[in-house]
């Protein structure tokens, strides 16, 4: 070959590498217009008026919590405004899904997903950073959702030590704690993978035949089968100890007393495997749940995210697809789960475009009552801001910094700010659209000592910044606490109204107390509290 051949070839490589993730954000953009057509569809046939464009300090906002789990900066949001670029929306998505605060809020959004015991058993809580070091391994190379989960269902299990050793706690990146979580018992891991993956709960099928849905007994324990070779070394009851796996055990007996039946690895759609000797039964589900022709694994997929981003899913709740549970928008759901599969199941690739779509972008104001039907999509739903989003935006807000500390598997009760404010405003429920603050937290929020020191003149870095610059008015200086606590500029009702205020000084009659004021009425306003 030439040299002149061989420079040609090698440029053809590089723009063929070059151009593919342009090729993606268009497919991104395209795909997110088919969403808004059938929305719009829908809209029309059902007469119903969707609700105005957020405006851009809304959406920034509302993004910003989604994809970073926190609030921007001051500077982030006035540079934001300010750009008249007519593709910025677009610009600060793909910035955020590189940044570290992505990295941070999906490993614990997929860790929640997955090991949802992590936030009450103390075993499990020992062994997060671990698992959470593996989810953020793997979502800073961006590997294919079917990837991490085929990985998760397949980690070699006899690792040679107890697998709730605080080994794997305290930073070697592993899933192995999905497995000790869920007591390696066939029948845990069934239910949870069953409802994570493929959004179906067969679990009321383990003792008998499910009394509203297809699942039978038999379907259940033939679905645990895949785990069967799943054997404790250690028989202690209270800690899972070491486990090996028999690679070619693929039935269970179903534990009934009054029958003795077994139950052959079966696949929920019917279907049996072509078992591979010496083959962990393990890999042949999770290539199962893991294929594109999987009728399952990309439509729950789609409807978990969906229902991250917009407070409820086209299914509800969204690890619920049943015959007596049937989505809002069946079509749509299809195309956009077929279009996922298409690209390799790359969530950043399914975010731009659900972020993208124009009902992503509508504003949280109901400006008319046929909006009132949340499932329509047809204004943006209001939700509560997790205790993880709340506190690391207050921290964002007043220009706290905490320390990291090294964690300690083998110690509890490690305290701090952050640790504190989790445990006081731990959800008690998983909907986003329904949380609520109790008495407790309202007060904590109001009075507690995080709060009054974060907006004390002598301790607020953003306070302080605000107070003693020279060169700002008062009316600059409320605008900075309206973009530092809610990311966006004061209306001017709202200006005028508070401009009075701090030039009177308040109820203390000093113009910087009068400031320490507003700044705590806006960090306890319902517009910080919720996502908008």
């Amino acid at each position: 070959m030439s040299l002149s051949s061989r420079i040609w070839c090698l440029s053809f490589a590089f723009v063929v590498i070059w151009v593919s993730p342009s090729t993606y954000a268009d497919d991104a953009t395209e795909l997110a217009r088919k969403i808004d057509q059938q929305l719009d569809a829908r809209w029309t046939s059902d007469r119903i008026t969707p609700a105005d464009r957020a405006d851009d300090a809304e959406f920034l906002r509302r993004v910003s919590l989604h994809l970073g789990g926190v609030i921007p900066t001051v500077s982030d949001a006035r540079r934001f405004i300010r750009d008249e670029s007519v593709d910025k929306r677009a610009t600060v998505v793909a910035d955020l899904l590189e940044s570290p605060q992505y990295l941070t809020n999906f490993s614990h959004f997929w860790r929640q997903v997955m090991m949802p015991e992590g936030d009450s058993d103390l075993q499990a809580r020992a062994q997060l950073p671990g698992f959470e070091g593996w989810l953020r391994q793997h979502l800073a190379k961006n590997s294919r959702y079917d990837a991490i989960v085929r990985e998760l269902l397949t980690v070699p299990l006899d690792t040679g030590r107890a697998m709730n050793s605080p080994i794997d706690g305290m930073g070697t990146a592993s899933p192995l704690a999905f497995f000790q979580s869920k007591q390696v018992k066939p029948e845990n891991l069934a239910a949870a993978t069953s409802r994570m993956f493929l959004g179906l709960r067969i679990e009321c099928a383990q003792c008998h035949d499910h009394p509203q849905d297809v699942w039978k007994r038999q379907q259940f324990w033939g679905y645990a089968a895949f785990f069967a070779g799943i054997e404790r070394v250690d028989r202690n009851e209270e800690f899972v100890g070491r486990v090996k796996e028999v690679f070619d055990r693929r039935e269970l007996t179903i534990p009934d007393p009054e029958v003795d039946r077994v139950a052959q690895a079966t696949f929920l759609d019917g279907s049996s495997p072509q078992w591979r000797t010496r083959v962990s039964s393990r890999r042949e589900l999770a290539d199962w749940i893991t294929s594109k022709k999987n009728p399952f694994f990309a439509r729950a997929t789609v409807n978990r995210l969906w229902g991250y981003f917009f407070g409820l899913g086209f299914v509800n709740p969204v690890d619920d697809f049943s015959g007596t549970n049937t989505p809002s928008h069946p079509e749509l759901l299809d195309e956009i789960a077929k279009d996922f599969s298409a690209h390799d199941f790359d969530l950043k690739y399914l975010i731009r475009a659900i972020t993208q779509t124009k009902a992503y972008q509508l504003s949280s104001r109901r400006t008319n009552d046929s909006q009132d039907n949340v499932q329509q999509f047809a204004r943006m739903t209001v939700q509560g801001l997790t205790a993880e989003q709340l506190f690391d935006s207050l921290a964002t807000a007043v220009g706290f910094f905490e320390p990291t500390q090294q964690q300690n598997a083998f110690v509890f009760g490690q305290t701090g700010p952050r640790t504190e404010f989790l445990e006081l405003f731990a959800p008690d429920n998983n909907s986003a659209t329904e949380r609520q603050t109790s008495i407790l937290q309202a007060l904590a929020l109001m009075n507690g000592q995080f709060t009054t020191t974060a907006t004390n003149l002598e301790n607020s870095a953003t306070l302080a910044a605000v107070t003693e610059f020279p060169l700002m008015k008062d009316a600059d200086r409320i605008e900075a606490l309206y973009l530092a606590a809610l990311s966006r500029k004061p209306r001017p009702e709202e200006l005028d109204r508070l401009t009075k205020y701090v030039a009177s000084g308040g109820t203390s009659k000093n113009e910087k107390a009068a400031l320490a004021d507003v700044f705590w009425a806006l960090l306890n306003s319902s517009e910080f509290l919720f996502n908008h």
